[in-house]
């Protein structure tokens, strides 16, 4: 495979001079372009020890404007970035629309390493390979240009160099601690990355293999390849492109449902007030004592509440966090996106939320925005709401292999206790700010909503995530039944967590 690029290509430096001003002016100018059509550009860029990445990364820094391009390196995890799932450092460095985001070797620096140094076998590697596969397509369908470089250098190439920089005292500071490592296992890398190479380079993120062994053809050919991908995916924004294809399982139309899982709950359950009381005060005790032992065996939860308007999602949650310590947990309320928010993948501020091992973050609606309200709305298009269920379903179980015990609690009542709360808060005057016009046109469209709410629980309850209807229209027997949930779904959890351990 790598053998298009040992090629011995070069370009002489005064053509090189010669043709320096002219790309970076071409450049600037289609960076400008990506920047006004809201393009987020990941430029992915690794390759062979010692072919450059460093100096070409510092010269499309000094080609671009700097202003609007972010370089990433993932060198050795931080503790914040071991305590959380896998890919949580890779989505923190997504760029937002308009701007350029490059990443060091990005997440097949880590693959490759974990394969060469034995922590990965055939399996860990394949498995990988696939969650590759799907996030490089999830960020295309949701609008952003990837482009994936490969720095090839020939083995006798790599050996010159990396012993060059060790004699010469000047140059040693320039080679990165992985450079010599690595040159004494060439053939060893090669075929690896040989496999991975082939396994992600696909129609919609391509490899682009570029020979370094002159340091002027790389730059070169480098820009002109950045430009040209940029160029070519603004000149086709407003083509039919094959990847917007939903990967959504072919399931009857959820419009077309008359009878749905909603209409399965049993909505007449009651919890008498005086065994509600009894039984919080036990399972608050409970929670309590799991939250501290969570703690210590750094074992994570994640909190889902979604249900219809005035359901009671904020009262179940409450009674949640009133049986933790305030400094284990986060609530985070989920509204509108803010405009930076709006600028990068949906998903992309859930995982800045995700809590450190040993924490809780509870999520006061949450990324099924996607397939609810965005569906019903209309904020997102028939592709992209339909091929969220599938994306969704690959977040949760990263989530799960890191070992987070993911609840989703939907909070379920009837359209009738609906209409008598919400006249209950037009009512009462510290009540009135819960109750807003989007509440009543919400409503208007209960049917719509209860079609989504069916196939989004088909889709997306998995044996990793499986979603718990709570009915709600007595108060006190879903603050309960939310608290049993969670204390048993912890106590599996951390038991599933000493048995790995």
């Amino acid at each position: 495979m790598f053998e298009a690029a040992e090629l011995g290509r070069h370009v002489a430096k005064s053509d090189y001079k010669q043709a320096e001003p002219e790309l970076r002016a071409r450049l600037l100018e289609t960076q400008r372009r990506a920047r006004a059509a809201g393009l987020p550009v990941l430029l992915v860029i690794t390759g062979v020890a010692g072919a450059g990445k460093g100096e070409l990364v510092n010269r499309l820094h000094e080609w671009l404007d700097s202003r609007n391009v972010r370089t990433h390196v993932f060198w050795d995890e931080t503790d914040e970035e071991k305590q959380r799932p896998r890919w949580w450092r890779y989505w923190r460095a997504m760029p937002a629309a308009g701007e350029i985001g490059i990443l060091f070797g990005g997440w097949y620096a880590r693959l490759i390493d974990d394969a060469r140094e034995g922590r990965a076998g055939d399996d860990d590697i394949e498995s990988e390979l696939d969650r590759i596969r799907e996030v490089e397509h999830m960020l295309i369908n949701d609008g952003a240009l990837l482009v994936k470089f490969w720095l090839h250098l020939p083995e006798i190439e790599q050996a010159r160099r990396v012993e060059a920089r060790r004699k010469d005292p000047k140059s040693h500071w320039r080679m990165a601690p992985e450079t010599a490592r690595e040159a004494n296992h060439y053939r060893e890398f090669i075929d690896l990355a040989t496999r991975v190479v082939r396994e992600t380079d696909t129609g919609e993120a391509p490899w682009f293999l570029i020979e370094a062994t002159d340091h002027r053809f790389r730059d070169l050919t480098a820009g002109r390849t950045l430009r040209r991908a940029i160029d070519t995916r603004l000149e086709n924004t407003h083509d039919e492109s094959p990847v917007k294809v939903s990967l959504a399982p072919a399931l009857p139309a959820a419009e077309t449902a008359r009878r749905t899982i909603v209409d399965h709950v049993d909505s007449d359950l009651v919890l008498p007030k005086r065994e509600y009381k009894q039984e919080k005060r036990a399972l608050a005790a409970s929670i309590n004592r799991l939250g501290w032992k969570g703690f210590g065996a750094r074992h994570p939860v994640v909190a889902v509440f979604e249900g219809w308007d005035a359901a009671g999602k904020g009262g179940a949650i409450r009674r949640l966090t009133e049986s933790l310590d305030a400094r284990l947990y986060n609530v985070i309320p989920i509204a509108e996106p803010t405009d930076e928010e709006a600028a990068h993948h949906y998903l992309w501020r859930f995982w800045r939320h995700l809590p450190r091992d040993g924490y809780w973050t509870i999520f006061d609606r949450s990324w099924y925005g996607r397939v609810l309200v965005e569906r019903v709305e209309g904020f997102a298009s028939q592709p992209e709401w339909a091929r969220a269920y599938h994306e969704i379903n690959t977040f949760e179980e990263q989530l799960a292999a890191h070992g987070v015990t993911l609840l989703k609690f939907w909070l379920n009542i009837t359209p009738e206790e609906q209409l008598q709360r919400f006249e209950a808060r037009q009512e009462t005057p510290y009540k009135q700010h819960k109750i807003t016009p989007d509440d009543w046109r919400n409503r208007d469209k209960w049917d719509d909503y209860k079609a989504a709410v069916n196939e989004m629980v088909i889709r997306t309850s998995t044996e990793f995530a499986p979603w718990h209807i709570i009915p709600a229209n007595d108060k006190r027997y879903a603050r309960v039944e939310v608290m049993r949930i969670a204390a048993e779904a912890v106590k599996r959890g951390l038991k599933a967590k000493g048995k790995k351990g």
